[in-house]
């Protein structure tokens, strides 16, 4: 009887959906005494044919002691059997419970996974504005896909970040303590120039266009990202009060930087006008549209490079800053800075949610 039980238990290495008809044959196997087949199934034909013979014993006519010793000895075997087939349909019943319950467990893990794909896809589709990381032509870019999911994790996790170094600037925290805060905040925004050069890799104009930051920030954006001279500006007051040697050194860090801005701006402004002039160029001058076109292509790949210069020159000010300042003003700086952030991001959130009818009204 155990190894007839033993054709309903699962098989190891089946995938999920298949035992779905297994399922199927223990479910009518196990409610009363009736097969898939139709047929009356093996513990209940035992049963009765236990229980038949136990009637047709008991219909009979004593003989002999030895007939008595015969039929007590017959009763045992057949309480025995009936015994051993109730364990085997209990354990049967007990493998189907566990069986159904892990099919269970991994329904519910698939339909966490299929959430997760749509939160993801819908995220994109917010962040990335009509595209996002759909393509031309509504085929989704995986790097784009990635990156998107990479920022909101590196934007939690910044968030993490700014709250311990609150946290830890109103406490009693020695400067080689603090320092190691302060190195790991830095460390998370060069991961954030790590990941902006991989999503290049993959769209540069997604970047550009900014549709991975909210819309405030968007409207502060410079090349794909905030103004080296800018973060200079912002967190400068919440320094106070500096040497003079550190005011020396931060105006000329500014200086520096804001010359570096100046020449990828008139380089993004040259590319700019040479990609128009290639392109009007190309379409007036006849046979001659497919050399420009290849042409302008090649010019649109520099683009990375204008993205990739203007985070190394923020990786630096960040660099150079945290040299100037001490590590109590570094933190406070990087602070600062990242609060900056979270208040655009505040910002964005309530021009999202104001009401509609008042633009109307107006």
């Amino acid at each position: 009887m155990t190894s007839t039980a033993a054709q309903f238990a699962p098989s190891r290495g089946m995938g999920i959906y298949e035992p779905l008809y297994q399922m199927n044959i223990w479910e009518d196997a196990f409610r009363g005494d009736i097969s898939p087949t139709g047929e009356t199934s093996i513990v209940a034909q035992e049963d009765a044919r236990v229980e038949n013979k136990s009637d047709s014993t008991s219909q009979e006519p004593l003989g002999p002691s030895g007939d008595v010793e015969d039929a007590r000895s017959l009763s045992e075997k057949v309480q025995r059997r009936l015994a051993q087939n109730r364990e085997a349909a209990r354990k049967s019943r007990l493998r189907k419970k566990a069986y159904i319950q892990q099919l269970e467990t991994s329904r519910l893990k698939l339909a966490q996974l299929e959430l997760e794909l749509e939160r993801v896809r819908q995220q994109g589709m917010y962040m990335g504005g009509a595209t996002g990381s759909m393509g031309f032509g509504g085929s989704v870019n995986p790097g784009i896909a990635a990156f998107e999911m990479e920022y909101a994790h590196w934007v939690e996790e910044h968030q993490r970040k700014d709250s311990q170094l609150r946290a830890v600037l109103q406490s009693p925290i020695s400067d080689i303590e603090l320092r190691m805060i302060v190195e790991t905040v830095l460390s998370h925004y060069y991961d954030l120039f790590r990941m902006k050069a991989e999503a290049a890799r993959a769209d540069v104009f997604y970047l550009i266009s900014g549709m991975w930051r909210t819309p405030v920030e968007r409207f502060f954006l410079w090349i794909g990202g905030f103004k080296p001279s800018e973060l200079i500006n912002i967190i400068t007051p919440q320094l106070q009060p500096l040497t003079e040697q550190q005011q020396m050194d931060v105006g000329n860090l500014s200086h520096s930087c804001q010359q570096a801005e100046d020449a990828l701006s008139q380089g993004m402004d040259k590319l700019q006008q040479t990609l128009s002039h290639s392109i009007t160029l190309g379409s007036t001058v006849v046979g001659s549209y497919g050399s420009h076109q290849a042409s302008a292509l090649e010019k649109l790949e520099s683009m990375e490079s204008f993205i990739n210069q203007a985070d190394h020159l923020r990786q630096q000010t960040l660099h150079q800053m945290s040299r100037i300042l001490t590590t109590r003003q570094a933190a406070r700086g990087l602070l600062a800075f990242g609060e900056y952030f979270q208040h655009l991001r505040a910002l964005s959130s309530l021009w999202t949610a104001r009401p509609r009818e008042t633009m109307f009204n107006c």
